[in-house]
């Protein structure tokens, strides 16, 4: 028996080294209307459909992925932000770039272990919408913009963001409207 679990603890193991940042888990609890999408190594192959070399060289380091994209104007505060950066830190996430492209700034951070790159959160943050990149293994830092970029243009990962983006602008307008026959 004692065999067994000691075999068992040693399978599980790269299991858990492998595993998105608590941060990132609960801000999908904490935030309901957030949505979220995983991607794998595989996955990230298939949305290159252009057979880019250079962005199959940029997640060559990815495992696995997960982006979570949360309305602002849902109970989002500002200081919900801080908060959030200060719990990546406390996860022994180092800010290592600041950035901004097209409206919005980026901020990533980096876990190390071993001088090798273990995961890399990226907060993409504008005045409406904030996303979460929380990649398990690297990516080189100056191409983060690039590779978020290239995620947002990709047709399955657009619809999804264009989606979200769109069905909180509706409820935005419902409460506007009800807000409006109250006066």
């Amino acid at each position: 028996m004692k065999r067994f679990l000691t075999i068992a603890f040693l399978l599980a193991l790269p299991w858990s080294t492998v595993a998105q940042t608590k941060t990132t888990q609960s801000l999908s609890e904490r935030y309901e209307d957030s949505k979220a999408a995983f991607f794998y190594k595989n996955t990230l192959r298939m949305i290159n459909q252009t057979e880019d070399k250079e962005f199959d060289e940029l997640i060559d380091g990815i495992e696995k992925a997960k982006l979570v994209i949360i309305d602002k104007s849902q109970n989002f505060k500002e200081s919900d932000y801080k908060t959030i950066t200060t719990d990546y830190m406390k996860e022994s996430f180092e800010p290592a770039m600041t950035s901004r492209s097209q409206g919005r700034s980026f901020d990533v951070y980096v876990k190390e272990s071993g001088g090798k790159t273990k995961g890399i959160v990226v907060l993409v943050n504008d005045s409406s919408t904030l996303y979460v990149l929380d990649i398990v293994g690297s990516l080189a830092l100056g191409k983060v913009v690039g590779a978020f970029d290239k995620l947002n243009e990709t047709s399955d990962v657009a619809k999804m963001i264009t989606d979200f983006k769109g069905r909180n602008e509706k409820k935005n307008k419902r409460k506007e409207d009800e807000d409006g026959e109250d006066h």
